[in-house]
Order: structure tokens, then sequence, then C-alpha cells
């Protein structure tokens, strides 16, 4: 079991970052009201909380909470890059890219081999552009994309210029398998699930996606959430 730094004696407003490893199910926005909601119990009654890079309910791993004077780093925080393990269901598509929602269609996958998986990686890498999810929370005229999507309206995301500098298979079983990114800020995991099964003349979506790396921020010295909020309450009172 690894061991937990002591929150005692720390000014949260003078800057702090929380390295938390966010829960399945949860918005990156539950994390950061969860936090402030408790900073403010000790007394932090005006004290600013963000995060930088959001991480969709269905993803785990590296959230970067910067509280205090850190909130000015945010930006900063968000444009290094990023490593994620990431499942991708070859086979079959659903309209959010993920589990968000059900398949709505079915391809075939048998013909695909690991060296064909392989070419499909390496077509895909490089600095290049991307096409983000209709449901995602990218704006489009000030309304948030997913908000569209769940009204039922189509229509095409502008494009963004993304850098994926390194992928590769860790687990190959398909029609499943297993890839570690290696990629840039703005980067969709979603799509790139996507792009996978297009270039294997299949279909795919995202099955589980963790953020392992944030910058120089690892998983092996972020916060599970729960035992960082009881760290936060067992702190004396400002």
């Amino acid at each position: 079991m690894k061991e937990t730094p002591d929150l005692h004696g720390i000014d949260f407003e003078d800057g702090y970052i929380a390295v938390v490893d966010k829960p399945l199910h949860w918005t990156s926005a539950d994390v950061v009201r969860k936090i402030k909601f408790t900073l403010r119990k000790l007394g932090y009654r005006r004290i600013k909380v963000g995060h930088a890079g959001t991480l969709d309910p269905l993803a785990t791993g590296i959230l970067l909470v910067c509280i205090g004077r850190a909130t000015k780093l945010a930006d900063a925080l968000q444009a290094e890059e990023k490593e994620y393990t990431a499942d991708v269901m070859l086979g079959a598509t659903t309209p959010s890219y993920d589990l968000e929602h059900p398949v709505n269609r079915t391809y075939p996958w048998e013909h695909v081999t690991r060296e064909a998986a392989e070419e499909a990686l390496r077509s895909l890498t490089g600095e290049r552009l991307q096409e983000p999810p209709l449901f995602s929370a990218k704006k489009i005229e000030g309304t948030r994309a997913y908000e569209l999507a769940r009204a039922g309206e189509t229509t095409r995301l502008r494009k963004s210029l993304i850098t994926i500098y390194e992928m590769n298979i860790e687990e190959f079983d398909l029609p499943r398998m297993r890839i570690r990114v290696r990629c840039s800020k703005g980067t969709y995991i979603r799509s790139l699930a996507r792009e996978i099964g297009e270039a294997l003349q299949s279909g795919a979506h995202l099955t589980s996606l963790r953020r392992t790396r944030s910058g120089g921020f690892t998983l092996e010295n972020a916060w599970d959430l729960e035992e960082f909020l009881k760290k936060l309450q067992n702190i004396e009172t400002k």
C-alpha cells in the first residue's frame, strides 16, 4: 500500500495541486465540487478550485485539481501531454463512441489481424486533424454539442489539431484490444477508437479509459478521492 502525504500545515489558499484518481461515473466537475465543499467546511470560504483537463464520467485516472493560487496554473498543466490505457471493442459503433449509448450498428471484425491493427495505429500516429465526438462538451454557437445531439440535431464539429506521439497494442484479444496512447492536449480517445475501427474496415467504440499520466504526474502519486477527502476532513480548521 502506497504512503499518502500529510495535509497538515498546508495553506490551500497559497496553492495546492491534488493529483486525484477520478472514480468511475464521477464527472470532473463532481470531483471539484466535492473538494471545494469540503474546503469551505474547513473555513476556506472563498477558495477557488478547478481542474486541469476534463475526464469523461466513464473514464478513470489522473485528474489534476488545482486549489487556491494553483488555479492560475490550470491552463499550463492542461497543455501538457497525456497518457492513457484504453479498451477498444471492434465490430460495433455507438453514437457517443463509448458505452454512454447502446450499439447502433455492427460490422465484421473477423478479418482483422494483429499486423493490420498495428498498421492502423501507425497510420493514426503523428500530428493531424481529429473530429471531436458530437456527444462532447464542445460548443457550437454557444451551445454544448451534447445538448444538440440529445435533441436529435445532426451537425459536424470543427476538427482540432492533435498529436499522437505514440500508440501501442498492449493486449490483443479480438474483438477487444487494449492500447496505450501518448498524446497531446485535446485528443479524444473516443474519436480515436472510432478512427481505429474505420482504418480496419470495421467499426469500433471505447469500452474503458484510464488516464495514467498527465504531464509529470502519474498514478503512482495520485490520491484515492475518498482518502483525500478523509485527510482533508481531519486537518485543523482555519
